[in-house]
C-alpha cells in the first residue's frame, strides 16, 4: 500500500529487500544504507521489527526519516492535493540484489513501465478474467515487484502472496496455496521447482491439484531443464501438465520481460556439444557420439514481445546469423533510461537505441537462447568456460550440496585458474579427501582443465536477495581468505541463507 500510495501523491519510492540472512546483521544493514544514500532518500519506510536495522542505516546514509507502517497511518492530513507521476516522470528506483559496491539503481519511467505491463498481460500470459496469480517471489525484487504487484493489478486479476521465507521452509505451500486458490499462474526460478520437486514425497494425496495452472514461468536465472523436468515428474500425479512451463527471458533494466515462447508449446531444449561451442562460439548441435558429460542442454526463451527487438553481436558488434553466441541487445518502449544518479553506468548500457544486456546467447528457430552472463565468463587458454557446465556438473557428485557449488577464475599475475568451491556434506576425513578427488575429476571431465577445490561447510554460499548464487561475492569471500581446505574439514563459518533450500 505504501508503494502505491507514492504512486499517488508523486514520491518516488525504491522497494527495500527484508533480511534473508540469518545472523548478516551488519551486511543488511549496510546494505540498506547504501540505498537510501545512493536514492538521496527523505524516508525509510517499514515493519516495526525492522526498526532498529532501519534506524541505523539511516543515521550512517545522513539521516532520512524513519517511520512505521502504523506512524504513516498516524500522521495528520496534510490537506494536500496528491500530484501524481506524469507519463515521463520517474516512478520507482529498482536496486539491484548481486553487486558487489553500490547496488545500482534502476529508474522506472511511467510511460516505459505502463508498456511493459500491458506487453506482459497482453502478448505474454494473454491475461483471462477468471485467472488467479500465486507467488512467493520477493516484493522488492523486479519478478516480483512488476510480475505479481503491478502485473496483476493493470489486468485486473487476483493474486496471492506467500511469504518468501514460508516458501524456503515448507516449499510445498507454494503448491498447496495454488490448490486452495485455484490458480492458473505463477512464476520461479528454476531452483524454486527444484526445491518443490525435492519434497514432492511429503505431498499426501488429495493435497494438492495443479491441474488448473497454465502458466507456470520460469525467469529469475538460466533456465535449467533437468529442474523442470524433476518437477514435471513428481507432480504430474497431481494434475500439473508439462506445456504449462513458460521459460522467459527478462532483466530489469527492460523492467521485467523481453520474451515469451508461445504459451502451451512443450518446452524446446538444445542439446549442444560444448567442447565445439568453447572452441568455436558456436552452439552446434550435440550428436549420438557426443559423450554425455560433453552435452549441454540450453532452454529456448521465445521470441521478443511486440514492439521488441533482441540482437546477438559478436566482439565487433555486428549481428550474428543463428547458433553463433555473441552479446544480447534489446530496444523496445520498456527500457529503462539508466541507472539513478550514475551517468556513467548509464551511458555505458546503451549503444544508440540499442541496451547491453551484458548476457550471452544465440538465436534458434527465431527464438533467444541464453548461455550465461558475459561478466562470469572464464577464459583459460583462449577458450570460453562457462561457470554454470562446471557447477551443474559438481553438483551431481554425491556428497556436494545441489545449489552449492560456486565457479570461477583467479588471476595469478600471469594467467588464469579456475577455482571451484563446493559446499559439502558432513562427511570424515577420509571421505572428504575421496570427495576432493572426484570433484576433481568431474571439472577436468566436464570442461577439460583442472581447478582448484575447495570444500566449504554447508551454507557458506553468498545469496542475493533474490536467491540467486553471486558468484562475485563468493569469489570475494574467497579472495578474502574466509575459506580454509583441510580437505573440507575447517571454514570460516558463513551467514545461513537461500541456500539452506538447496538441499
Amino acid at each position: 500500500m505504501t508503494f502505491y500510495a507514492c504512486q499517488y501523491a508523486g514520491l518516488v519510492p525504491a522497494p527495500m529487500p527484508m533480511p534473508v540472512n540469518l545472523g548478516g546483521k551488519d551486511g543488511y544493514i549496510n546494505q540498506i544504507r547504501q540505498m537510501i544514500a545512493g536514492a538521496r532518500a527523505e524516508a525509510a519506510v517499514g515493519p516495526e521489527t525492522l526498526r532498529e536495522f532501519l534506524d541505523q542505516a539511516a543515521a550512517e546514509a545522513g539521516g532520512a526519516d524513519v517511520f512505521s507502517y502504523e506512524d504513516l497511518d498516524a500522521l495528520p492530513d496534510a490537506g494536500e492535493e496528491p500530484d501524481p507521476f506524469g507519463a515521463d516522470d520517474h516512478c520507482y528506483i529498482q536496486y539491484s540484489s548481486g553487486s558487489t559496491s553500490a547496488p545500482k539503481g534502476v529508474i522506472g519511467v511511467q510511460r516505459s513501465v505502463c508498456a511493459n505491463l500491458t506487453a506482459i498481460a497482453r502478448d505474454g500470459m494473454y491475461l483471462r478474467p477468471n485467472d488467479r496469480a500465486c507467488s512467493w517471489l520477493p516484493l522488492y525484487h523486479d519478478m516480483g515487484l512488476i510480475g505479481f504487484v503491478l502485473t496483476p493489478m493493470n489486468g485486473q486479476v487476483s493474486v496471492d502472496f506467500l511469504a518468501t521465507s514460508d516458501f524456503v521452509r515448507r516449499p510445498l505451500l507454494w503448491l498447496r496455496v495454488m490448490t486452495d486458490q485455484k490458480a492458473t499462474i505463477t512464476y520461479s526460478p528454476s531452483f524454486g521447482y527444484e526445491l518443490a520437486a525435492k519434497r514432492s514425497a511429503r505431498a499426501e494425496e488429495g493435497s494438492i491439484d495443479l491441474s488448473r495452472v497454465r502458466v507456470a514461468g520460469i525467469g529469475g536465472d538460466m533456465v535449467r531443464p533437468e529442474a523442470l523436468n524433476a518437477f514435471a515428474d513428481a507432480f504430474e500425479p497431481f494434475g500439473f501438465k508439462r506445456n504449462v512451463f513458460t521459460p522467459s527471458y527478462g532483466m530489469a533494466e527492460a523492467t521485467l520481460a523481453i520474451s515469451f515462447p508461445e504459451l502451451g508449446a512443450p518446452v524446446t531444449v538444445d542439446e549442444v556439444d560444448m567442447r565445439h561451442y568453447t572452441r568455436s562460439g558456436v552452439a552446434q548441435p550435440a550428436s549420438a557420439v557426443t559423450s554425455p558429460e560433453h552435452k549441454r542442454g540450453f532452454v529456448l526463451c521465445g521470441r521478443a514481445l511486440p514492439g521488441h527487438e533482441i540482437e546477438v553481436r559478436d566482439e565487433d558488434g555486428a549481428a550474428v546469423s543463428e547458433r553463433n553466441v555473441g552479446r544480447i541487445y534489446i530496444k523496445g518502449p520498456s527500457l529503462t533510461p539508466g541507472y539513478f544518479s550514475d551517468p556513467e553506468a548509464s551511458a555505458a548500457m546503451y549503444s544508440g537505441e540499442w541496451l547491453d544486456t551484458g548476457d550471452m546467447g544465440y538465436f534458434l528457430d527465431g527464438q533467444i537462447v541464453i548461455t550465461g552472463r558475459a561478466k562470469d565468463l572464464i577464459i583459460i587458454n583462449g577458450r570460453n568456460i562457462w561457470p554454470q557446465d562446471i557447477e551443474w556438473a559438481v553438483e551431481k557428485v554425491d556428497g556436494v550440496r545441489g545449489g552449492g557449488v560456486a565457479a570461477f577464475s583467479v588471476d595469478d599475475g600471469g594467467s588464469e585458474r579456475i577455482v571451484v568451491v563446493a559446499e559439502r556434506r558432513g562427511l570424515d576425513a577420509e571421505a572428504l579427501a575421496a570427495l576432493k578427488r572426484e570433484v576433481s575429476v568431474v571439472v577436468q571431465n566436464a570442461v577439460g582443465a583442472p581447478a582448484e577445490i575447495v570444500l566449504a561447510r554447508p551454507h557458506s554460499m553468498v545469496m542475493t536477495s533474490s536467491g540467486k548464487l553471486s558468484r562475485a561475492k563468493v569469489r570475494q569471500k574467497y579472495l578474502d581468505g574466509a575459506f580454509t581446505d583441510e580437505a573440507g574439514a575447517a571454514e570460516e563459518g558463513g551467514a545461513r541463507t537461500l541456500a539452506e533450500a538447496r538441499v
